[in-house]
């Protein structure tokens, strides 16, 4: 069984709500209480613009390539924060 060099997702899950909430400027959540799960475009209503800032934020804090065909998967801090970790594994294994 190998190891894996990628950072734990919980960990990435609260770095992105972080990053979230200072790129997007939301109010009265920390990343602790920002529910991972939540839909950001249908319930948080952040736009493909807003998308497309954090998503150069996170490329820039994890070294990673987000391709820009993958932003429309990426509609929740979990969901971002299992794309990272799948790319900092591919890259661990690389």
């Amino acid at each position: 069984m190998r190891m894996s060099t990628a950072p734990d997702v919980e960990k990435i899950i609260l770095n992105v709500a972080q990053i979230m909430i200072d790129e997007l400027k939301l109010e009265d959540v920390t990343p602790e209480t920002f529910d991972p799960q939540i839909d950001l475009i249908d319930e948080v209503g952040i736009d493909s613009m807003d998308l497309a800032t954090v998503a150069l934020v996170l490329r820039d804090e994890y070294a990673i390539r987000i391709d820009e065909d993958d932003y429309p998967k990426l509609t929740s801090v979990r969901l971002i924060s299992e794309y990272i970790s799948d790319k900092l594994a591919d890259r661990a294994d690389g």
